[in-house]
């Protein structure tokens, strides 16, 4: 995080750039810098999914989280359960 400075200091130092300024106003993200070779990069996924296997998983997450165990996340948990799957039906290789 950026050290924190005085109102005199900031208003002192010079303008941020304008496309920074631009995107701050407008609440414009800027992209995720790509990870490594070894993790994919992450995108958003929405679908609807029973209740049940919804309180069922933030329950598991939450007990996972406070154990200290892994993965102990929503995402980890589906991941991991989507991914045998998927390579048994030959949508992912080696």
């Amino acid at each position: 995080m950026a050290e924190r400075r005085t109102l005199t200091e900031g208003l002192n130092a010079p303008p941020p750039p304008a496309e920074l300024e631009q995107d701050f106003v407008y609440g414009r993200k800027r992209p995720a810098p790509e990870p490594g070779a070894a993790e994919p990069a992450r995108v958003a996924l929405s679908t609807r999914i029973r209740g049940d296997y919804v309180r069922a998983l933030k329950r598991a997450s939450l007990e996972r989280q406070l154990e200290g165990k892994k993965p102990n996340s929503i995402n980890e948990f589906l991941e991991q359960a989507l991914e045998p799957w998927l390579r048994s039906n030959g949508y992912l290789r080696e």
